[in-house]
């Protein structure tokens, strides 16, 4: 699907023949993501642990385009064969248990994958010698609940409920490979991701958009009122790779950046933008109050990014929802699945 905003534009060369390895590329991001390097003429490594047919790296073809690594990321000497066996340079982090109510349910899971995941990633990434580069993918999450907003790369990391605390951990050990060994990794904080390709539907963008084209009224679980940043896909792509490319300078290694449109909305607002976009007012979304262990208010500044990485948002929160509506009418079309 073209694109309506032209996404951060990159070094076209930098990518063409580079061995990337991407974890969680089937997600949300790391399959956009994927695509892009590929795109670029990257030599795409990806790090599969479920087979997902309606994921987005499987609809839009992309899984024939790179080489597959079936595992899970608890097993180290996997990684670390995969690092070797396909002589990477650059490792994008991105595979992790990224769902909150899921971390509620079941936080063990959450922790094995977020936390040893990550120390396995970066031992593994310390341990082959070809790899340069390492983005690790953290969250606003990993701040925690503060009490000054928005959030800057200075603030604590003060998870303090499952998701949130893997956040937290990953995002320090992350730092402390580099401390202690030199490892050059950048560490990206983003707000929620939003884009075709989506397939949790519990998530408040995707669940929304096909509340309005199974002509349902759209859930919210929580009152509304809870205010997030929202980034579109696109633009979080452009940003990974904006860091990679700028991690010659190896003064920005170890660091973490946030990146986001720095334009947070309530959950009420996003549903009723996506309802308006939609031409479906008349659809007011059932309020079910329901929410429990998630922080209310959650924002970020972008200026260090800015001001040091010269990195900018593309996309109004308008522009990328339009193209992710888009997305869904097309994809809900081809699967049937009205």
């Amino acid at each position: 699907m073209e694109s309506m905003v032209e996404v951060m534009p990159v070094n076209e060369h930098f990518w063409r023949d580079r061995r990337v390895f991407v974890t969680g590329c089937t997600g949300l991001v790391g399959s956009w993501l994927t695509k892009s390097l590929v795109e670029k003429g990257a030599e795409v490594t990806g790090l599969v642990r479920d087979l997902v047919p309606r994921s987005n790296l499987n609809w839009s073809g992309f899984n024939e385009r790179i080489n597959i690594v079936r595992g899970d990321l608890d097993d180290y000497f996997l990684l670390e064969r995969a690092l070797n066996e396909y002589e990477i340079d650059t490792v994008f982090h991105l595979g992790a248990q990224t769902i909150v109510g899921i971390a509620n349910r079941n936080p063990l899971s959450t922790f094995e994958s977020n936390i040893r995941g990550t120390w396995n990633v970066l031992e593994a990434c310390r341990n082959v010698s070809t790899v340069t580069r390492i983005v690790v993918a953290s969250s606003d999450k990993a701040y925690g609940d503060q009490e000054n907003l928005p959030y800057i790369e200075t603030f604590p990391l003060m998870g303090r409920h499952p998701y949130d605390v893997s956040k937290s951990c990953a995002d320090l050990i992350s730092a402390a490979y580099h401390q202690t060994y030199g490892l050059p990794v950048c560490i990206t904080r983003c707000g929620n991701f939003y884009g075709g390709g989506d397939l949790n539907f519990n998530r408040i963008v995707p669940g929304t958009i096909r509340a309005v084209i199974r002509n349902e009224r759209p859930i919210i679980r929580s009152d509304g009122t809870f205010v997030r940043d929202y980034i579109y896909v696109q633009d979080a792509v452009g940003a990974y790779q904006f860091l990679a490319e700028k991690m010659d300078d190896k003064s920005i290694h170890g660091q973490p950046f946030n990146f986001s449109n720095e334009s947070q909305k309530t959950v009420l607002e996003i549903t009723r933008t996506i309802l308006d976009l939609m031409c479906r007012e008349d659809l007011q979304p059932i309020i079910l109050n329901t929410v429990k262990g998630e922080i209310k208010h959650q924002y970020l500044s972008a200026q260090k990014a800015r001001e040091i990485l010269g990195w900018k948002s593309k996309y109004t929160l308008e522009d990328g929802l339009r193209e992710t509506i888009e997305w869904y009418r097309k994809f809900f079309e081809e699967n049937s699945a009205k």
